[in-house]
């Protein structure tokens, strides 16, 4: 893999950059494999990185049935932030954010990270009396958090409406600064490239169609391209974590939405910061193309659409209005909508399966993005050490059966 650098750029420009080599190999399936991964986003390529960094094992192949990408993660809203409310949660995203801050250098690849901030509004004193516990369970993880006024609020987004007299006043708000936004194609083609670079195996248009078993154990996977054999298999696949589960005899506890997003026509830079909102139910922020993106909570009905109803992309719309009137001037460019996998407690499961070499990466909702590095990297470890890091134990499957949940369900700020 050639390094990228000021001096990489000048000789390809010298060259009319006609000398660019290709960011990652397209190889042929190999017959065995020490670890496979299903699913060629952002996580399944995360766990292939620091499968191949971390642990040394580079023998490994990530199989995606379509393009690389092409699944949740080219469809997310693209937030990062680590403001949340349990111990359990706040750590493995505190460690994901750590990882994106360092990852452009360590996988040479620019994901174009803009810590601008990210703000939770509060409409009531309800809403304040949770910021204050929320943000004061924050910092003692030692997270950074702290609590605006109205005027703070005003004078950081100037757009935002905060009159008394609004629908929804804002009586204040909490702000991570080290929050803020990602490219989700960058993070996902820059570990591609990183991981191909140390001899990882990356399969595109290699749908799975079955999980072979025997004793116990899983021995392999059926391909649309043939049988690959590996004693070690990892499900990385927002969508279709049940379905892939079922062909190792497993059912799990997650139900699949569809979850929308849209994006305006590009706009001049009007918005320096996330904001978010729990109780108006939607966040919206600027991409680095000017267009402004927004969103909101899940579909309520349980499908794989990828379109998504119209009375919530209208209600996301109403709700961004509420808080900034001028938005009602610019033109909606295009909608969409992803499928996500979500668990009763809005958290993950992250661990080994019943089923001996199997291991699975899902249930993520609506956080999948922001935890895409610091997923990887345990699931790296779930998988080399065959047993869960500290930070992944408490999202076990077991915690289903015992009790012990990690109840994210509007703790922390819109939808997860």
């Amino acid at each position: 893999m050639s390094r990228y650098s000021i001096f990489s750029l000048v000789r390809n420009a010298l060259s009319y950059n006609q000398d660019w080599s290709e960011a990652w190999r397209s190889p042929e399936p190999q017959p065995t494999y020490d670890v496979v991964i299903i699913g060629g986003g952002g996580h399944g390529l995360a766990t292939a990185y620091y499968l191949a960094k971390e642990h040394g094992i580079n023998n490994v192949a990530v199989l995606e049935k379509g393009w690389l990408g092409g699944g949740n993660t080219g469809r997310n809203t693209t937030i990062i932030r680590s403001n949340y409310l349990w111990d359990e949660s706040a750590h493995l995203y505190e460690k994901s954010l750590k990882l994106y801050e360092g990852l452009s250098r360590d996988i040479n690849y620019n994901i174009m990270l803009s810590q601008r901030g990210v703000l939770n509004l509060a409409h009531t004193l309800g809403d304040m009396r949770e910021l204050s516990r929320r943000v004061n369970a924050i910092r003692l993880n030692g997270i950074d958090s702290e609590i605006l006024t109205p005027a703070e609020v005003k004078a950081m987004v100037p757009l935002l409406n905060i009159s008394p007299e609004a629908r929804y006043p804002v009586l204040g708000a909490s702000l991570q600064r080290r929050g803020g936004v990602a490219r989700h194609d960058a993070v996902a083609w820059g570990l591609a490239r990183a991981a191909d670079g140390l001899g990882v195996d990356i399969i595109q248009n290699c749908e799975v169609t079955g999980i072979k078993r025997e004793g116990g154990r899983v021995t392999g996977v059926e391909t649309n391209r043939g049988d690959i054999a590996a004693p070690k298999i990892g499900i990385c696949v927002a969508r279709h974590s049940s379905q892939l589960a079922a062909m190792a005899g497993l059912r799990l506890p997650i139900e699949s939405h569809p979850l929308q997003a849209l994006v305006s026509e590009p706009l001049k830079p009007v918005l320096d910061c996330v904001v978010m909102s729990n109780q108006v139910h939607v966040y919206v922020s600027q991409s680095d193309r000017g267009e402004l993106v927004m969103g909101a909570g899940i579909d309520r009905y349980v499908g794989y659409s990828q379109r998504g109803g119209l009375a919530v992309l209208s209600e996301t719309i109403a709700a961004a209005l509420e808080l900034f009137p001028v938005f009602s001037r610019v033109r909606l460019l295009r909608h969409w909508a992803g499928t996500v996998d979500t668990c009763p407690d809005a958290s993950p499961i992250v661990a080994k399966m019943p089923v001996d070499g199997l291991y699975l990466n899902g249930g993520w909702g609506t956080g999948g993005f922001k935890a895409t590095p610091g997923s990887g990297w345990v699931f790296a470890h779930t998988i080399a050490q065959d047993r869960p890091h500290a930070l992944n134990a408490p999202f076990s499957l077991e915690r289903f059966s015992t009790g012990t949940l990690v109840d994210e369900h509007g703790a922390a700020a819109v939808a997860h």
